[in-house]
């Protein structure tokens, strides 16, 4: 067994679900299902809000 089949990575296509972004209004896709009450965001807007990485 290789390193990939390991890790999970060789699963197929990621089920994407449609939600609007809660900043900018602008639809998108995200890869779990969105839970009324908590914030989407799209990958411009995610950028904006996640705390800067730590190395």
């Amino acid at each position: 067994m290789g390193y990939r089949e390991r890790r999970g990575f060789d699963r197929g296509p990621r089920q994407m679900f449609k939600a609007v972004c809660s900043d900018c209004g602008q639809e998108c896709e995200v890869p779990f299902k969105p839970t009324e009450g908590r914030p989407v965001y799209c990958k411009d807007c995610y950028a904006k809000h996640r705390p800067p990485r730590r190395y």
